[in-house]
This record gives structure tokens, sequence and C-alpha cells, in this order.
């Protein structure tokens, strides 16, 4: 571990008030650290992801960026790409900035940011078109969430959909069988043990607030992650998948979904999808607050 203190950041992401949202520890000016001593910090920081912005100079128009849960590497998540975004302009930059970039394992993600007097209001970040994987029964996934066949919507398939990390996307009727969802981590490990995408997003056209379209749930045991408060890189997935199948009956979406409602987490993320002849373009949206600084000894 380093001798000197490291400067971090805790960040609310998709949080439209402090201690909402999925929060995030964001390191500045870590090139020094070496990949095991990020690892072990994510480890005892212990949120969901920690990310570590390597330079405070941006390489190829955009700043080297880092994301590790506390047991692995991510080449891309939606949370801690805004969350680091947000640090990046506030406390890096520390001036209005329409655009940045960040450069990941994945790839160089561009994210706009619109002020509201004066401070970052709304950022958004777009992601790489969806690619639209492995098919699921309803009989396989039900049984793994605690739910009925009935209250999966089969009108629309359950499909594994990724923009940089792979989602298995499962559509319900109702907000009561999205409610009642416990996962069985017997049939949930079985599940993924031949799967590409571990993870899995469950949605409703119901919601708790009449001015939101959908209600999400997602489940990440895989990366140690029972339930995640709000997700931005399987809610990327969830967007495409919507145009996909013209879930809205439209070839676009302007979206507020909620998410981390049943964990006392309540988050905002704002989703758009347009599907043209041959490009499906995903971009999701959400407010960042900073909640603390610090250092780590």
């Amino acid at each position: 571990m380093p001798i000197s203190p490291l400067t971090f950041y805790i960040v609310d992401v998709f949080a439209e008030a402090k201690y909402a949202g999925n929060q995030l520890a964001v390191f500045t000016n870590v090139g020094m650290l070496a990949s095991e001593e990020m690892q072990q910090i994510a480890k005892e920081m212990n949120y969901s992801e920690t990310t570590f912005i390597l330079s405070s100079e941006a390489r190829s128009n955009g700043y080297d960026v880092r994301i590790f849960t506390p047991t692995k590497e991510l080449p891309f998540a939606g949370h801690p790409t805004l969350g680091t975004a947000f640090i990046l302009q506030q406390e890096i930059i520390k001036q209005p900035v329409d655009l940045l970039a960040l450069n990941l394992k994945i790839g160089q993600i561009p994210v706009s940011i619109f002020y509201e007097n004066g401070l970052a209001d709304v950022l958004w970040m777009e992601q790489r078109s969806p690619v639209f994987g492995e098919l699921f029964t309803a009989e396989a996934i039900a049984p793994m969430l605690n739910l009925d066949l009935t209250d999966i919507d089969q009108t629309f398939p359950i499909q594994a959909v990724s923009t940089g990390v792979p989602f298995i996307i499962v559509p319900l009727k109702t907000h009561h069988a999205l409610k009642r969802i416990k996962v069985n981590k017997d049939r949930y490990f079985a599940l993924i043990e031949h799967t590409q995408a571990k993870e899995i997003l469950v949605f409703c056209p119901e919601t708790y607030h009449a001015e939101n379209q959908l209600s999400v749930r997602v489940f990440a045991d895989s990366l140690g992650i029972p339930e995640d408060p709000a997700t931005g890189s399987a809610n990327g997935c969830l967007a495409g998948y919507l145009v996909q199948y013209s879930y809205f009956g439209t070839p676009s979406i302007d979206l507020r979904v909620e998410q981390g409602y049943e964990m006392g987490r309540p988050s905002l993320l704002l989703l758009k999808a347009t599907k043209a002849a041959t490009k499906l373009q995903v971009s999701v949206g959400g407010k960042v607050i900073l909640v603390a600084r610090g250092e780590f000894v």
C-alpha cells in the first residue's frame, strides 16, 4: 500500500437526494498504484464498485479510469462512469465542460454534462450499441426468482443483452411480482455456470411513482452483490431491449426508471434509446451528489 495518503470522494449516483441512489468511492491521481493495490483498496472500501482516476491529465482526449468491485476489475459499469465523470469535472477540471470521456477497459465512453445555475445537474453517458445474446425460458427463470410462470410477460423474450457487461433481461407483468422476488441461490449459480451473462435485471411497467415509467431490480450475486440499488450498465441493456422489441410500440424511448426502492436506496435513472436502420443508440443519465471527501492511509 502507498505511504502517502490517497484522496478519495464518496458520491451518490442516480440520486435525487443524499443517501439515495448507488454510492461510489472515487480515488484521484493513483497512477503509481499496482493493480493488486487497487483491488485491495476496493475490497477495503467495500462499495459495489470503486474507481481510480490514474491521472489528472487527459490522454487521447479522455481520462484513464479503472473500475473494481471488492473481488474483481470490470471493463465497464454505469454508475461508476457517471460518478467518476462528476468528480473529474468538479474536482480536477474545476470548470464547466459539456463533454468529457473516460478511457475504460472496454474503450472510451463519452459523458455529457448539463448544468443548472452553474452546477452539474444531469450527466449522460452514451453506451455501446447493445449486443443481443442467449435466450432463456420462463420455466428456467421463474423458479430461480421464486415466481410463477404467469408472473413473467411472455409476450417478450427473456434474453441476455450487453453494452459491455451482459445482463439477463426478464420482463414481468406486475409490481407485485417484482416486489416478491427472492433469488434461489442454488438455482442461480447452477444457471450461470453455463452462461456468459451472470447478472439479472427484472422490470415491470407498474411503478411506485406515477411520473416514472418502469420499476427495475438488479441481482448480481456472482459479483458478491445480492441486489444493486442503481445499475447504469444494466439499464443501458434494458434500454436497448425495449426499443429492439418495441416494448412501448415505438422505435425510440425517453424514460424515467425506478430502482432500489426495495433496499431503501431509491434511485432514478433516465434512459434514452433510438433504433435506426443500422444502429441502436443507447444513453443512460442521472444525477450525482457529492457526499464526502477523505484520505485513505
